[in-house]
């Protein structure tokens, strides 16, 4: 049996714990992150609700799915979306799928999200869009099927966000702190975005513009993720 990084499963619990207080996850959603050790494994969280993951609720999963550590919890339905995406982007080193309000809308009328501000210029080259008709006809949504996860995993492409239709968003990035980071300013950037279409035409940042913030932002997520571990506070 494979165990857990014990340093990643921490920073994890606080992933899970920091969603939850920015409002991105509520009792559903997750965050996984790829094992630093183990070729084709990564840690998630058993069926838990994001604010109450602890360590011990860490497993590690096979890219099918299949748990390969110790445990008798039931695994999340959609833990399909994690292991393909790892299995299709090599560059990816954690994954959050979360049904974050504002994002919503720009799933279900297929329009991308787009950097409105310097936070999000790793939206740079927009959103993509997964329908899940295509693939799997009419379902309850979930992508719980290495079937399912595979065509999520071709519609987010190259992209760091696929919005999914009816559903919600997936976010990547290449540490768990990025992609916390993402998954905040990405339901941010739709609250924006909204606004500001409702007022008059867009002015988006450029790619270049978006290139350089987002170069700039990853060289002060410590500063935003310090400040959000002391908003979680102690866990026991």
């Amino acid at each position: 049996m494979i165990q857990p990084d014990a340093d990643l499963a921490q920073l994890l619990v606080y992933a899970n714990r920091i969603l939850y207080d920015q409002g991105v996850v509520d009792g559903l959603g997750h965050i996984s992150v790829r094992h630093p050790t183990q070729e084709g494994v990564y840690m998630l969280s058993c069926n838990r609700a994001p604010a109450m993951v602890k360590q011990e609720d860490i497993v590690c999963y096979d890219l099918d799915g299949k748990a390969v550590s110790d445990t008798t919890e039931r695994p999340y339905l959609e833990r399909f979306i994690h292991g393909e995406i790892y299995r299709a982007r090599p560059d990816v080193v954690s994954v959050v799928h979360s049904h974050s309000p504002s994002v919503i809308p720009f799933a279900a009328v297929k329009k991308p999200l787009l950097p409105i501000y310097h936070m999000a210029g790793f939206l740079g080259e927009g959103s993509s869009h997964f329908e899940i008709r295509d693939d799997g006809g009419n379902t309850d949504m979930l992508i719980s099927s290495n079937a399912l996860g595979k065509s999520l995993a071709k519609s987010l492409g190259n992209c760091t966000c696929v919005l999914m239709r009816g559903h919600g968003s997936t976010v990547v990035g290449t540490s768990i702190q990025q992609a916390v980071f993402r998954a905040i300013y990405a339901e941010m950037n739709a609250k924006l975005q909204l606004s500001a279409m409702g007022i008059g035409d867009v002015s988006y940042l450029n790619k270049e513009e978006a290139a350089l913030s987002s170069a700039m932002n990853d060289g002060q997520i410590g500063r935003s993720w310090n400040l959000w571990v002391q908003r979680v506070g102690k866990i026991d």
